[in-house]
């Protein structure tokens, strides 16, 4: 059996469809498949004015099955050998006589069971109750109300279809007084075919609406869409530019895409390449061809959704919209560069950065202090200094241009244009233009010393300044893509191996925070665990390193470890992806169990978690064993490696100490001269405590064992 479902509405938002068609891949198999039915296929198709889903393969009617139930414990369905009303009220429930009742052992004792067969029911009655909600559990930004009732959903439902086979299948979408009646009847294109079209069979769907101009399935419509605009590239000389997110909002405009060219005046061609292509893809939805990497042709492509005989008048029509705004852009480029770029900075003070923490003017200025920290922090030399304070200053300048007034998707790119034209030199120009990456997850990294700090500098300081105020994000709520900016401060330092104190950073922040917002609370221990959670993300997500090991470099609850994470961001990496390797290549179960045996034991004594030189806490007069004193002599082995792996960050002479040293331990716990930790002499006991506390500590230098899971 063939089954067609379509919601027919008005204009949906481009960015809702592929949400709706990935929730309804995700909730209609479900939703079968706990009705036993188990379709060949199921298609989910999506355009502006529908929602579609079309199932082939579904039987008449599910299968006969045998399932069994538990009821009650078998302490409350019978009491004196004869049954309750719990056993009557289950036998009741299952429509069964208590004959019918079966007593079956499980790991929570007795419990009564019954087998029972389960005739299977017919689909299209599975189906009707299930379709309501299929629609009902979507969601997306900007639901709304419609008509007169409750019902919430992207734009307004006009229109239902459900088919199968050839068969209508009876469904009402209520909504207060008005009722929507499922039939054959749907509309075809809004232009090329605004008659309703009858839709014999479910089967016939996609065929029957090509003919009318709509192509229901997103996939095809990106293939006619990506295969004429090279059609028209090849023809222009040129090579289309197709942003992935314009591509896939342009698939979702159209139902019928016609590809068109346009031209605009070659004189445009003086202004940034990145403001044409802005104009074009922000504001017209326009592909761009390009020359060479650097260099557009005065053509455009755009998708119309219209009449395909009518491309010189669509052409035309674009053409005049196109002229119209390059000239905007032009006027503004040139009035913009009439004036260097720090002309603009008085007017940064009419510029409210939150009405809390004053004006865009006043952020650079802690712009420019955080900035001066990091280049502390960082040894940079005399010229760099220079340079990351003249980024610092003019980073945000730009805002108040024209340009960027009326194209805010600029900023930082006309930032970089202008302190060119301006005479700054080209760190600071490309400094300006880089604070602001990486602007998401897929974009690239700041390459220049000035774009790394500056970016870094800029982000702390709205990271401190919000949190002191205490906006905090909450489940999926953050206004100020806070996540996203302290993401951003690990990965920059990351890629550019930036040996920076974040810990140190963060407490001179919130000092400066404090003494000009004496009223609040430091933000301090929100960003220090604000700042580990998003470092273990990142580990986890981005670099595929195990959860366990991850919470052995950072700590679970262990303010230590917080505090030395945060104070060497490269190390907690280093240390992450060696333990993996580790993990990988069977080095670290060699290692595994006597470091944790050590470490459990370890923790019933007193010893400091930072001592590594065990002739500082060891009393050899107090030794009984010779495994004492072999162990003794391994440690004091162990502290040179030790100490050269935490100098070089190279963790595998750590490894090598602890593997020289596993042997001795194993003596000590097991072998022939094996001691008793725990001996009634409490001097014994805590010596031998402190042996194994020191161990304990060279493994901490690497990771806390106690938090590794064993594979």
């Amino acid at each position: 059996m063939f089954f067609l479902l379509e919601v027919g509405t008005e204009e949906l938002p481009a960015d809702f469809i592929d949400e709706a068609i990935a929730q309804w891949q995700q909730i209609i198999p479900k939703s079968l498949e706990e009705n036993f039915l188990t379709p060949e296929n199921l298609e989910v198709y999506g355009t502006p004015r529908r929602l579609a889903i079309l199932i082939s393969g579904l039987p008449e009617q599910q299968k006969d099955r045998d399932e069994v139930i538990k009821g009650p414990p078998v302490k409350a369905a019978f009491k004196d050998g004869k049954p309750t009303k719990a056993a009557e009220g289950f036998a009741r429930k299952q429509e069964v006589t208590l004959d019918d009742l079966e007593i079956r052992p499980t790991d929570k004792g007795d419990f009564v069971f019954i087998e029972k067969k389960i005739k299977g029911r017919q689909t299209k009655e599975i189906l009707q109750e299930s379709i309501p909600n299929w629609i009902n559990s979507l969601e997306g930004r900007r639901f709304m109300r419609w008509g007169n009732g409750e019902l919430r959903f992207s734009r307004p439902i006009r229109w239902l279809v459900a088919l199968c086979d050839q068969e209508i299948l009876p469904l009402e979408i209520v909504n207060g007084d008005s009722t929507i009646t499922s039939d054959r009847l749907s509309r075809g294109h809004r232009i090329l075919h605004p008659d309703t079209v009858s839709i014999a069979q479910a089967a016939e769907y996609r065929e029957t609406f090509r003919a009318v101009y709509v192509e229901v399935d997103p996939k095809q419509r990106q293939q006619i869409i990506e295969k004429d605009i090279e059609t028209i590239s090849q023809q222009l000389t040129g090579t289309a530019d197709i942003p992935e997110d314009l591509l896939t909002e342009v698939i979702n405009l159209v139902e019928y895409p016609t590809a068109v060219a346009g031209k605009f005046d070659p004189e445009f061609l003086n202004l940034p390449t990145e403001v044409i292509i802005t104009v074009m893809v922000k504001h017209q939805r326009y592909f761009a061809v390009k020359k060479s990497a650097q260099e557009l042709l005065p053509n455009f492509i755009t998708i119309a959704n219209g009449d395909p005989n009518k491309k010189d008048i669509i052409a035309q029509g674009n053409e005049r919209v196109i002229r119209a705004r390059l000239a905007d852009a032009q006027f503004f480029y040139t009035s913009d560069c009439d004036e260097p770029l720090d002309s603009y900075l008085p007017q940064l003070e009419n510029v409210t950065f939150q009405k809390e923490l004053g004006t865009m003017r006043y952020k650079v200025d802690r712009i420019m202090d955080m900035a001066q920290q990091i280049s502390e922090q960082l040894e940079v030399r005399e010229q760099e200094q220079e340079e990351i304070e003249s980024t610092a200053l003019l980073c945000k300048a730009d805002l108040v241009t024209q340009m960027v007034y009326e194209f805010p998707e600029l900023q930082g790119i006309m930032g970089q244009k202008y302190a060119l034209a301006s005479g700054e030199s080209e760190e600071v120009a490309q400094g300006i233009f880089e604070h602001y990456l990486p602007r998401g997850a897929k974009d690239i990294m700041p390459k220049s010393l000035t774009g790394q700090v500056v970016g870094i500098a800029d982000r702390l300081d709205t990271l401190i300044s919000i949190f002191g105020l205490g906006m905090i994000p909450t489940g999926s709520g953050d206004p100020f893509a806070l996540r996203r900016a302290a993401n951003a401060i690990i990965t920059v330092t990351w890629e550019a191996e930036l040996p920076i104190n974040l810990a140190q950073l963060l407490l001179q922040g919130c000092q400066a925070f404090m003494a000009d917002h004496g009223d609040k609370e430091s933000p301090l221990e929100a960003l220090q665990t604000f700042f580990i959670q998003r470092i273990q993300n990142i580990l986890q997500d981005d670099f595929n390193i195990d959860y366990d090991l991850v919470n052995a470099v950072l700590g679970e609850a262990d303010a230590e470890y917080m505090e030395r994470a945060l104070q060497n961001l490269l190390d907690v990496k280093d240390r992450s992806e060696f333990l993996q390797e580790i993990r990988s290549n069977g080095m670290l179960d060699r290692i595994y169990e006597t470091i944790n045996r050590s470490t459990r034991l370890a923790a019933k004594g007193d010893l400091e978690y930072t001592e590594l030189d065990p002739s500082k806490v060891v009393r050899t007069e107090l030794f009984e064993k010779s495994s004492e004193q072999e162990l003794f002599n391994g440690l004091m082995a162990l502290v040179s490696k030790t100490t050269q792996a935490q100098d070089e960050g190279d963790y595998q002479l750590l490894i090598e100490g602890l593997l020289d040293i596993i042997p001795k331990v194993s003596n000590f716990f097991d072998g022939e001269d094996s001691v008793l930790v725990m001996d009634d002499n409490q001097n014994i006991k805590q010596n031998r405590l402190n042996l194994l506390g020191v161990l304990r500590n060279h493994g901490r230098v690497l990771a806390d064992f106690g938090a590794i899971v064993k594979n």
